[in-house]
């Protein structure tokens, strides 16, 4: 057998385990002569340079400890740890218990309207073909897309709204659905824009939806809903309003003016920056458009206009535009909201698919955004290669709606409640313990199984933090007789009961 070079014995340690010696300072002795190589950890040298490395540190040792000579394979190769940025980011959130439990609350009262209502719920994906949203060019969403090209060349984006995944859904079905739809979807969505109070790069969004029904009556209906949900978490008409109007008044005006249909969505995401930014740029937009300088003063004359017996006036009785708009407060009188909702010319909406009736809630103090906005697009589905059917829907985002009800002091307590706890009383009873927590959540109730031996100080601290209604002690002389101890934490009573009649 060939010798081993003395070098590569001094790397035994490295490779084998120490041989057992009955005297542990003996082997701690024998240990000291084998000394183990410092190799830089974030050396990425071959075996050699390492083996020449700890010959370089040899004590002289001829490693005459015998034994088999395994096979060599490089140390691993560590990276040094360094600390991460524990924040999500930016404008993005992190829903620790409390929060989840606000999320968990909100959601529901989003999806118990619906049900009111007779709404389905419907998802998508959070990943969409970038196609599905880029539709015209000046479309602020369009600025605002997380895009990118996936590991198959195709462009897809995280979906900034609901809607067109909703106009895809729609086509793919086809005729296998029936009309009219009603659907509903609580999804999350992303947008990188500027952040503000209540605006948020990633956020969860409540989208109603009603294809199929060309009449106001599914405006009204949406509305409706809207107002339902706000009296169900404290929000009343003195809190909040809805500004509406219709497209087709800038319609109207526009074709008063010789202004080509082609301009009226990119008309429409100029308007939508009233109030945003100031009125000289609006025009000074608007003539860059193509608008001539007397439509665009006529234009906003009118969309100064605040109540509809002067559109009325302006515009008269015969156009769809008033019509729809009298229409939906006539509705709004028989649904009983009509002190919630008021005229508003301006308001367009932003996105270039809405062709008719839109309208906004807003907190009635100006403090927030918009809270949740919506109207009709009875021509999206052909902008996707399908066919247009009569559609209106909204979407009511939950960062604006929580920022209200904390101004309004609305938020509801949401600790975390939980029915029982069950605690052993002796190691040797966690499994007794485990068997009574099982029989609880079989009836289906909440169980904190104390999963160590803690003091009772200890347990009773975890009960009164969970906000257990009872603990339940299995302790040894109980076992045996087939019984466990319950404790009523609110009372204090305390008693007895049978395995089998735990309830």
């Amino acid at each position: 057998m060939p010798a081993i070079p003395s070098s590569l014995l001094h790397l035994k340690p490295l490779f084998f385990s120490l041989p057992r010696f009955s005297s542990p300072s003996l082997a701690l002795s024998r240990a000291r002569k084998f000394p183990i190589p410092i190799i830089n950890p974030r050396s990425h040298s071959s075996l050699s340079s390492a083996a020449a490395a700890a010959a370089a540190q040899s004590t002289g040792d001829n490693g005459s400890g015998g034994g088999r000579f395994g096979a060599l394979a490089p140390p691993p190769i560590t990276e040094e740890l360094q600390k991460i940025d524990v924040n999500p980011p930016k404008g993005t959130r992190d829903f620790p218990p409390e929060e989840m439990r606000l999320r968990t609350w909100l959601f529901h009262n989003f999806r118990e309207v619906s049900r009111l209502f007779g709404f389905e719920e419907v998802d998508f994906p959070v990943l969409e073909s970038e196609a599905l949203y880029i539709r015209k060019a000046g479309e602020e969403i369009r600025d605002q897309l997380y895009c990118f090209e996936d590991r198959g060349n195709r462009r897809v984006a995280l979906r900034p709204e609901l809607t067109p995944s909703l106009a895809r859904l729609v086509i793919q079905k086809g005729k296998s659905v029936s009309l009219p739809l009603k659907w509903f979807a609580v999804g999350q969505c992303w947008r990188y824009e500027r952040m503000t109070r209540g605006r948020r790069r990633e956020h969860y969004q409540w989208n109603m939806d009603i294809i199929g029904v060309p009449e106001v009556t599914a405006e009204a209906e949406l509305i409706s809903s809207i107002v339902t949900f706000f009296k169900r978490v404290g929000i009343t008409a003195s809190d909040v309003g809805f500004k509406v109007s219709s497209r087709k008044v800038l319609q109207e005006v526009l074709r008063c003016y010789s202004v080509p249909e082609s301009l009226f969505s990119k008309v429409c995401i100029i308007i939508d920056k009233i109030g945003k930014i100031p009125v000289d740029e609006i025009k000074k937009d608007l003539k860059s458009a193509g608008v001539s300088e007397e439509a665009v003063e006529e234009l906003l004359q009118v969309l100064s206009i605040k109540s509809l017996t002067k559109l009325e006036e302006i515009l008269g009785g015969a156009g769809e535009a008033v019509a729809d708009l009298k229409q939906l407060f006539s509705l709004a009188e028989k649904f009983g909201y009509a002190e919630w909702i008021e005229f508003d010319a301006s308001i367009v909406r932003g996105l270039a698919y809405y062709t008719g009736i839109v309208f906004e809630g807003f907190d009635r103090e100006g403090k927030l955004r918009a809270i949740c906005g919506g109207g009709r697009y009875d021509r999206l589905l052909s902008t996707f290669g399908g066919d247009d059917l009569p559609a209106c829907g909204f979407g009511f985002g939950d960062a604006v709606i929580v920022e209200l009800l904390k101004d309004r002091g609305l938020l509801p307590e949401l600790s975390l409640q939980i029915e029982n706890i069950v605690c052993a009383l002796d190691v040797d009873l966690q499994g007794a313990a485990a068997r009574v927590a099982s029989i609880l959540r079989e009836k289906s109730q909440t169980v904190d199984l104390v999963l160590e031996s803690k003091p009772l100080k200890w347990v009773f601290k975890r009960a009164a933090r969970i906000n257990a209604h009872r603990l339940i002690l299995v302790g040894n002389s109980e076992w045996q007789r087939g019984m466990v101890v319950v404790k009523i934490l609110s009372s204090g009573e305390q008693y007895e009961v049978k395995l089998e009649e735990l309830v």
